[in-house]
Parts: C-alpha cells; structure tokens; sequence
C-alpha cells in the first residue's frame, strides 16, 4: 500500500483544491423580450432561439 513520505501541507494541499469552487451559470439576455436565458438554449419565457420561435409560448 502507497504511503506518504512526508505530510502535505495546507498551502500544498489548498492550491490542489484550487479549481474545486463552484461558479455561477453563465446567464446571457435574450434579444427578443430582454429576459435573463442560459446560453445555446431556448428563451423560457418567449420561446425563441436565433430570432426564431421554436417554442409556442402562451402570453395572455
């Protein structure tokens, strides 16, 4: 069984655990009705992507 030689110290062992943080999702707006969407996906609220609709969205 591998055992260390010598003990990993907190600065060692924190810059390995450097890209371990989470980070937001990136949020992009949509042109047509100006509503925070995710990238490469369809708008929820007014159901377009690349100025087309290709969801039919219900708006009362």
């Amino acid at each position: 069984m591998a055992v260390p030689k010598k003990k990993t110290s907190k600065s060692r062992k924190n810059m390995r655990r450097a890209h371990d943080f989470l980070t937001p999702p990136a949020a992009s707006v949509c042109p047509q009705c100006k509503a925070p969407k995710l990238p490469h996906r369809a708008c929820a609220s007014c159901g377009t992507y690349k100025g087309k609709e290709v969801i039919k969205s219900e708006e009362i």
